[in-house]
């Protein structure tokens, strides 16, 4: 059930709920703003801190704290470009947690780890839309987490930062924007469910839905989401919901921005001059339009070459016929235009893309399953030209990922990682390792397929994905979830169900006139209105992302776009389905076993041994992997079945739990005085005292045993101490009534606790 709208407490901008702190001087550099949102209370801080920045603000959020800082280089880029420069970086410091984090031997921050990354993207995506593509000059936002309360997650008031930080400074910026993260929990009776506005971070832990959304007071401009199985209505009703608080944020930034309006700067832009348009409208639309859709069937390689013959001659008759405004830069801007507006008009008027397809329209599909004979599981997904390649490997408990963070500090035993090399596109450029795009889609498919992976107590495995991008031609990401759920299931990890994604697009024209697009190709995103990644089961979505190159989509736009994406995702399941519909029974013979023990947690240190002596005596015998719990749960993983039951036998011998009346075997370790301790399992041992040698009075120990000697023992008790007391004489048949009789006579001597008085306890 969607949660009331009626209570939120800034329904309209009043001094009581949006002003400045009255103990503050009234002036620019030091200034604060508040605002409640469902009780949640945002404070903004106009202040000089950076002050050399051309926009900064200082947002709190609980005791989480960001800086937010905007600074536009004087001059456009040498030689221009052919696209907006705009930078985010998102900036985790440690010491917002209050603790020293970092290796051994490094304290200090160095790389983004992988959840800055896709924080940066998220504010990107969100405020470069507001942005004049025509802009060169160079354009950073920087956010500095300052504190974090390890409630509130920094990237909602991160959103908020860089709206009113560019707002406020002199960069040419169409905002604001905002942004809120909406949560959606079943109650435990699954009967209700309920909204939430910017959760705190326990209470997404399980939540059927964690999304965010950044708007504009008119337009949806960017989604990125993570469900369990929710279906298309009750998702477009979270986004609605969450769109309505957002506008409640832009009329809080409108009113600061009001009261301290800077100029805007004059900015240089790339410009379109009368002649060279005329040119290009009058001798070159045509071929444009023929190289885009004059060849059928549809290749992508006979296109790209009409396309650039075209544009060669662009070029060069733009040059022969106006040296004197030739500009690359703006011939290339005119040149995609008219691809732009060519591809909007056909596709919008008469529903023609590019590669002959309809509007809603799915491209040529294909599956496959176990084509690589060592891996543990291989799916290979193409549709269309872009082909994915999806590899399984499966490892122990250890190998999980361990993630210190900022954020957070946790292992990760589910893993998604995305390749996409320079000839999946035909290209050339150095492979250094993946790029913030990589990181970002292989995020988004990762989460996708994450409400499917199995809990760790019914599958202990890490799971290692990666899908590498062979061929590409659009929703690679989305092509990545389909390869790796066929994975999942040729290698035998039980998932409940199969996941596939497509991509999504959307062409808007002047009038407000839309087409929606199924399963996008590269033109159709590059020259587009919007992409939107859907991931999901037949049962409801599972992942969604969506940016959008214009001011943004209404919830009807967003409500038909989500139709569109069912439709096609139930295609492409039927094609996977019809490979492989279920998880094989068994793993693959190359895939490592794990068994699973439990012990006396107070065994845990009997087991690792001083210093990890025991177990890693155990793994360097067999071979094994063991990774123990604080619970006293033992994972013993081996791809060989003979050390896997050396192992296990070890392990169970050196926790086994000691019971009275037992009988052991063993050896003597050392002889004392009052008895003598002998080992009844490895590394456990226990007092055979003196007056339980045998069933007549003892003088010396070694006059009945001896180190080295091998005998049967009973246990007696174990005392509260958890010291095994053992007896020889109790032990049935271990001496005979010869035996016996033989010494009832002899003379008695007084023992050693009776000479000394000692008790019968001392076994060090």
């Amino acid at each position: 059930m969607i949660a009331p709208k009626h209570r939120c407490a800034h329904k309209r901008i009043t001094p009581s709920l949006f002003s400045a702190d009255p103990t503050e001087p009234h002036n620019v550099e030091h200034k604060k703003y508040t605002l409640d949102l469902l009780g949640k209370i945002f404070t903004v801080e106009l202040n000089n801190w950076a002050d050399q920045a051309h926009g900064s603000v200082l947002v709190r959020l609980g005791d989480t704290v960001v800086l937010v800082t905007a600074v536009m280089s004087a001059h456009p880029r040498e030689g221009g470009g052919d696209f907006f420069p705009l930078s985010v970086d998102y900036e985790e410091k440690f010491y917002a947690t209050g603790k020293i984090l970092g290796s051994r031997f490094i304290k200090r921050e160095t790389r983004p780890s992988e959840d800055a990354i896709l924080t940066s993207r998220l504010i990107d995506r969100s405020i470069r839309p507001r942005f004049d593509m025509r802009v060169r000059n160079d354009v950073q936002v920087i956010v500095t987490v300052l504190s974090i309360d390890e409630q509130n997650d920094p990237d909602v008031p991160a959103l908020l930062g860089a709206s009113l930080a560019l707002s406020l400074s002199d960069i040419p910026w169409q905002g604001p924007i905002a942004g809120v993260r909406v949560g959606k929990k079943t109650s435990m009776n699954g009967e209700k469910q309920e909204l939430m506005l910017n959760p705190f971070y326990e209470d997404r832990i399980s939540h059927d839905l964690d999304v965010i959304i950044s708007a504009t007071g008119e337009r949806i401009n960017m989604i990125e989401a993570g469900a369990n199985e929710m279906p298309e209505g009750d998702f477009a009703a979270a986004i609605e919901w969450g769109f309505e608080h957002i506008k409640t944020m832009i009329r809080f930034q409108e009113e600061i921005i009001a009261e301290h309006k800077h100029v805007k700067r004059e900015v240089k832009m790339t410009q379109r001059s009368p002649e060279l348009t005329g040119l290009m409208n009058t001798e070159f639309m045509a071929k444009v339009e023929a190289a885009m859709y004059g060849h059928q069937p549809h290749d992508k390689q006979i296109v790209h070459s009409a396309i650039a013959e075209v544009k060669e001659a662009w070029m060069k008759k733009a040059t022969e016929m106006h040296p004197d405004l030739f500009t690359k830069a703006e011939a290339n801007l005119l040149f995609e235009e008219a691809i732009n507006d060519i591809v909007h008009k056909r596709i919008i008027e008469k529903g023609e893309r590019p590669d002959g397809r309809k509007p809603n329209e799915v491209r040529s599909l294909s599956a496959s399953v176990g084509l690589l004979p060592r891996t543990h599981g291989s799916g290979l997904f193409m549709r269309g030209e872009t082909h994915v390649l999806s590899l399984l490997t499966l490892g122990g408990p250890g190998d999980s990922q361990i993630i210190e963070g900022m954020e957070t500090q946790t292992k990760k035993n589910f893993l998604h990682h995305y390749n996409f090399p320079p000839f999946s596109v035909g290209e050339t450029r150095p492979m250094r390792g993946p790029g913030r795009r990589e990181i970002g889609h292989g995020a988004l498919a990762g989460r996708a397929l994450l409400p499917l992976i199995p809990p760790r107590d019914q599958f202990p495995y890490t799971i290692r994905l990666v899908s590498e991008v062979l061929s590409s031609n659009g929703s690679s990401s989305m092509a990545s979830v389909c390869g790796s759920s066929l994975a999942l299931m040729n290698a035998g990890v039980p998932i409940k169900k199969a996941a596939g994604g497509a991509a999504m697009g959307l062409m808007l024209n002047e009038k407000g006139e839309y087409k929606v697009l199924t399963d996008i190709q590269g033109p159709e995103d590059h020259h587009g209105d919007m992409d939107f990644k859907a991931a999901g089961t037949r049962d409801g979505i599972t992942a969604i992302q969506m940016d959008v190159k214009i001011e943004g989509i209404t919830p009807q736009m967003l409500r038909d776009t989500l139709a569109d994406a069912h439709v096609c995702r139930m295609k492409i399941l039927d094609t996977m389905d019809a490979v492989i519909s279920k998880p094989n029974e068994n793993l693959s013979p190359w895939a490592p076993r794990i068994e699973i023990i439990k012990i006396n947690p107070e065994k845990i240190g009997a087991l690792i041994g001083p210093g990890g002596k025991v177990i890693n005596e155990i793994i360097a015998q067999t071979g094994v992997q063991i990774d123990i719990d604080e619970d006293g749960t033992v994972y013993i993983t081996s791809v060989k079945e003979e050390g896997m039951k050396e192992a296990i036998a070890a392990v169970k011998q050196i926790t086994r739990e000691v019971k009275a009346g037992e009988i052991f075997e063993g050896r003597v370790g050392r002889v004392l005085d009052f008895g003598a301790m002998v080992e009844i399992a490895p590394r456990q041992d226990g007092l055979v005292h003196i007056s339980e040698l045998a069933p007549w009075r003892v003088n010396k120990v070694t006059d009945i045993v001896n180190i080295g000697d091998v005998v049967k023992v009973i246990v007696k008790n174990i005392d509260d101490q958890g010291r095994v007391n053992l007896s020889l004489k109790d032990v049935p048949g271990a001496y005979s009534q010869e035996d016996i009789e033989k010494h009832r006579n002899d003379a008695p001597e007084p023992r050693y606790d009776e000479r000394r008085g000692g008790g019968h306890d001392r076994r060090r």
